[in-house]
């Protein structure tokens, strides 16, 4: 295939599927949409209080701080972590259940789970 047809197929290929990606992004409440970026009290007042709620804690990069004084130094690792909360959202009979991932307090993610019977 010729480098120019390649990205011409590329092209369009992203331009079909751009919509698609886009619709994952946010979720309908009520007459409102949370969007991925938010944070936990904008989602909160638009969606209201979710079925199920979960918090943890996720390692990032580990880091080594030196304590002590010059004759007497110590070096401690150190494992920060970010705060993590998932809630999931039960829209109604019919419709699919839906989980929302906050990282350090904003909308990361938007799944959507099994169809609600």
């Amino acid at each position: 295939m010729k480098p120019t047809r390649a990205l011409a197929t590329l092209c369009i290929t992203t331009a079909v599927l751009a919509p698609w990606s886009a619709q994952a992004q946010s979720m309908r409440c009520k007459n409102d949409l949370a969007n991925v970026g938010e944070g936990k009290a904008s989602v909160l007042q638009k969606c209201g209080e979710p079925v199920h709620r979960e918090s943890f804690c996720k390692p990032v990069a580990p880091t080594q701080e030196t304590t002590g004084g010059a004759g007497g130094r110590t070096i401690v690792n150190v494992t920060p972590c970010e705060t993590v909360d998932e809630w999931t959202y039960n829209p109604g009979r019919g419709q699919f259940m839906t989980m929302l991932r906050f990282e350090s307090g904003r909308l990361t993610a938007i799944t959507y789970g099994d169809r609600v019977k």
